[in-house]
């Protein structure tokens, strides 16, 4: 049963939400005070609090501000007069998460309730999936500080709940596995088994052994019977990773599993049923692969049920420094080495750099830098080495105006058809300016004219 704190100076106040939220289920407690109501946050955990904007002339945001530092995630909802909603609007920025303004309807005091626990229940979650895969793992990326990691464990968080199939998309060194291993440890499962095959590591012809398993004699070195992969993973999660590489008559054995809940083992005449949550992973985009005829089209809306996508590094830069830092303190214990972080140039570099190979690319390249560092700091030479600033696309001032220019003229030509007069009213210049800027560059508006006619 939930439990919600109540702050308000208006007994009838206090009277009318308690009954009404009592009625709901929730367990509540009540106070006059803000003394009285920062005791009670000391001795009992609350799920959530609503705490009114004006307490007999004290700030409900001060309140808010100490039941914060004593309950950092407990989320809470203001309350507050039609006249005073800028104050509320205070608060949320300050951490509120959201504000009721009086007198307000039933119904809505349950909608933001529900809301309200919904996100406590969430960020809980959250935090204990981190707490999990830092515990299990060690590997620091899954508690990666930037937005778009934030969301991804927050769609974990949620696919946990369900028992449906799900596809963890993202290019190659994203941490497909990683999340998968997560997803698992989240779920009803994590006292299961956690099954992980590679389907492009594994050849055609062994494939369907590997999968499910044979019986003594089904073929010549078939000396004793096997079990597969799938009777492995009975009760627990099973992880394809790469399955666009799986063949066409693979898929199709496959698909059966996921319909019926049960396979043959080679040389069997028996089936046998297996509990088992898939999650399926790619590096490709599979929904382009079924238009190319390369996946079935049965099987992708059977793996697409949760589609949970992971952004390259070079969309996530923020994670860039918290993932390298990781990584050298990982390899300087292995090491013994006495390096204790990366020059200020190295730290550029890192950040410059597009990272096609993503987190598996940046962990190769610290732990080569610190195998060859012969001082405390890792400098730059040492930080993809082949690769000078110019590679990376650092560019002086100058050149970097001159090619943000050039681009720019480009764009707004391309825009107009080559209409100058036009361009120039877009830009905010006198048409004699841009025909200078654009004879600087060797811009030539008639190819653009052409251009567009053609088209």
């Amino acid at each position: 049963m939930e439990k919600i704190l109540v702050v308000d100076d208006d007994p009838s106040i206090l009277k009318v939400i308690k009954m009404r939220l009592e009625a709901e289920g929730y367990e509540i407690t009540t106070s006059l005070q803000a003394e009285t109501a920062l005791d009670l946050a000391k001795d009992e955990i609350f799920d959530f609090a609503l705490v009114d904007l004006r307490l007999n002339g004290k700030s409900g945001i001060d309140l808010m501000e100490h039941l914060h530092q004593i309950h950092p995630d407990m989320p809470i909802i203001i309350l507050t007069a039609y006249g005073t909603i800028k104050s509320a609007v205070t608060a949320m920025k300050k951490g509120a998460y959201s504000y009721l303004t009086k007198p307000f309807e039933y119904e809505e005091l349950l909608l933001q309730t529900k809301n309200c626990l919904e996100r406590r229940r969430l960020t809980q979650e959250v935090k204990n999936l981190k707490n999990m895969v830092k515990e299990r793992y060690g590997f620091q990326n899954i508690i990666a500080k930037s937005v778009a990691m934030e969301k991804v464990l927050e769609q974990v968080a949620r696919a946990a709940d369900s028992d449906s199939n799900v596809c963890v998309e993202g290019e190659s060194g994203t941490g497909k596995e990683l999340v998968a291993k997560s997803l698992h440890l989240a779920s009803s499962r994590k006292d299961g088994p956690f099954v992980a095959i590679n389907c492009a590591a594994i050849p055609e012809t062994l494939m369907e052994s590997e999968l499910f398993g044979y019986q003594k004699g089904a073929f010549t070195d078939a000396y004793k019977n096997k079990q597969g992969l799938f009777f492995q993973a009975n009760e627990g999660t099973f992880f394809l990773d790469e399955i666009s590489e799986m063949s066409p008559a693979m898929q199709a054995k496959f698909l059966r599993v996921l319909q019926e809940k049960e396979f043959y083992p080679l040389g069997g005449g028996k089936t046998i049923k297996v509990d088992t949550r898939f999650i399926a992973s790619s590096n490709k985009n599979i929904e382009e692969e079924v238009k190319k005829g390369h996946f079935r089209e049965d099987l992708f809306y059977r793996i697409h049920v949760i589609v949970i996508q992971l952004p390259p590094l070079r969309n996530r830069k923020e994670d860039i420094i918290l993932l390298a830092d990781h990584f050298l303190n990982k390899y300087v214990r292995e090491t013994q080495k006495d390096i204790v972080g990366f020059s200020p140039e190295a730290i550029q570099k890192l950040m410059l750099h597009e990272w096609p190979g993503n987190v598996r690319e940046l962990e190769n390249t610290v732990e080569g830098a610190v195998a060859l560092s012969t001082q405390n700091i890792i400098s730059d030479e040492l930080i993809l080495p082949t690769l000078s600033f110019e590679d990376t696309g650092f560019k002086p001032f100058k050149n970097a105006k001159e090619n943000f220019e050039k681009n720019y003229l480009i764009q707004l030509i391309e825009l107009t058809h080559g209409n100058v007069s036009q361009a120039a009213k877009l830009a905010g210049k006198y048409r004699a300016d841009l025909y200078d800027l654009l004879k600087k560059h060797n811009i030539k508006p008639e190819d653009y004219r052409k251009k567009s006619t053609q088209l």
